[in-house]
This record gives C-alpha cells, structure tokens and sequence, in this order.
C-alpha cells in the first residue's frame, strides 16, 4: 500500500495499534454529523476494516492520517470507490482537535498527484453534504467545482470534481 509525507503529515494504511484513536473519532457526534452519526466501537471497528479492505480490492483507499510531530492518529483520507460509488471519490475524516489547522487539504494536495499521476485517473470527486461548509472550503480550496448532485444513504449530496490538467 502506498504512503504518502507531507510536511506535517504521514498518510499511511491502518494499523491495529491506531484503532483505539480512530474508534475515538468516530464516536464523536460532531465529526461524523454528516457521515451518519457516531459510530460504536464494533461499527469503527468494521469500517476501518472495510478502508484496509478495500485497498486489498482496488489498489486505493483511505490513509490513517498521522501527525507526524505527535505520532498521533488524527484521521483519515483518501480515496473510495465502492461498487456502485457515484465516482473515484476522494474524502477526509479528522478528529476536531485537528480542525481549521490545514491537514485535510495538505494531505489532499498530497494525494491528488498520486491519483492523476500513478493511477492514472483522469477525474476525482468529493461527495458533500450541502451543510458541511467546512469539507465544502476544503473542496474550494482544492480547486474542486460543484458538478450535480445525487443520493447517498438516503441525503443529497453534491458532487465537486477536479479534472487532471490536460485530462478533458
């Protein structure tokens, strides 16, 4: 599985030892208001089981996002795409004590260019609730555009996209 380093950050898979951190996050009412709601331990459990999973299925997924001053697991990012899957999604999670501090857009920076570049993808979506106006800043300031929108686990989400330079 590919790691990715930013300045700050180490995008890396999932490993046992970062569940107790990510189960934290996911428990939290805020963080995962428009994700459908907190989960459990067991539920955090099978979805980060499911993020490992799906690097296994599709050569892609979501990073455990690590702090790399701390050594501390602050999230996760990456890419997801689902059978089904409205497109070649990029997405980001983080715990709120990282909010408003940049990680979601330089780990995104950071793993765009793998995505045009080694993956060969041509298109990248985020898939985004209308009222999470922070993911939306995210997308803006990634240079994602609104494309349309659909349904997703029963809410409408509005599609932003980027396309690889040169790629129509």
């Amino acid at each position: 599985m590919k790691e990715l380093f930013t300045d700050r950050l180490h995008l890396r898979p999932f490993r046992l030892e970062d569940f107790n951190a990510y189960a934290e996050i996911c428990a939290d009412p805020e963080v995962m208001t428009h994700l459908g709601g907190p989960l459990a331990r067991p539920d955090a459990w099978r979805n980060m089981a499911m993020h490992l999973g799906h690097w296994a299925l599709r050569g892609f997924g979501h990073w455990a996002v690590v702090e790399r001053a701390s050594g501390r697991v602050i999230g996760r990012l990456g890419f997801f795409e689902p059978e089904g899957w409205p497109g070649f999604e990029l997405g980001w999670v983080l715990g709120r004590p990282s909010w408003g501090r940049g990680y979601a857009i330089e780990g995104a920076r950071a793993a765009l260019p793998w995505a045009f570049g080694e993956l060969g993808r041509a298109h990248v979506i985020s898939l985004i609730r209308p009222e999470n106006t922070r993911s939306i800043r995210v997308a803006e300031r990634l240079g994602e555009t609104p494309e349309g929108s659909t349904e997703l686990f029963g809410h409408t989400v509005t599609i932003w996209g980027i396309r690889a330079a040169g790629r129509g």
